[in-house]
């Protein structure tokens, strides 16, 4: 029976999700990729034009889980404090349930490959950035926060960032999640 169509495609990068995972593994070359799939590299080409257009594939999933939930907990909680806790929580839970995605959000996956795909990252960092910010402005017009807005949106930013990279450089065993609780009280205070 032939494959649903996009089945194929989504495999490829499932697979290339999970031969993300190993910490010091295999170099993700196409024709390790294929190899893994057992099908010719060839096959690789006719869903995805280039190794970096799988790259894509991997971060418009990373962009549409992780905005679609941002968007989700601004809509359902009018706390702009409980906001900015609940996307810090969610960001790291991300990369936790999905160690080859943290590669990728960190750039780790992407040394050597297409400039566009690590421009596009930053774009993400961004966004991410801009959620918080208006979540932390939320607050203010509560009354709720009395910080700047932009300042603690970056400090937080880079605080999930660093998280996702002692995740993906301590091999995936420093959980981004670990010490959460006492460190909320720190960056929330």
């Amino acid at each position: 029976m032939a494959a649903k169509p996009g089945e194929r495609k989504l495999q490829i990068l499932q697979t290339l999700a999970a031969m993300l995972e190993t910490p010091r593994g295999e170099k993700v070359t196409t024709a390790a990729l294929a190899a893994r799939l057992d099908v010719s590299e060839a096959a690789l080409y006719r869903h995805f034009a280039s190794k970096a257009q799988m790259f894509e594939g991997l971060i418009e999933f990373i962009e549409t889980t992780l905005f679609t939930l941002a968007n989700k907990i601004q809509a359902e909680t009018t706390d702009g404090v409980a906001q900015a806790e609940q996307i810090v929580v969610m960001l790291l839970g991300f990369a936790e349930k999905n160690p080859g995605m943290t590669r990728v959000l960190i750039g780790d996956a992407l040394v050597n490959e297409d400039e566009r795909l690590q421009a596009r990252m930053n774009q993400l960092y961004e966004r991410v950035e801009a959620a918080l910010r208006q979540s932390f402005r939320t607050a203010q017009m509560a009354n709720a926060w009395h910080g700047d807005p932009a300042a603690d949106a970056s400090a937080l930013t880079a605080y999930v960032v660093g998280r996702w990279m002692l995740f993906a450089k301590s091999g995936f065993k420093r959980l981004p999640q670990a010490g959460w609780d006492a460190e909320r009280k720190f960056l929330f205070a």
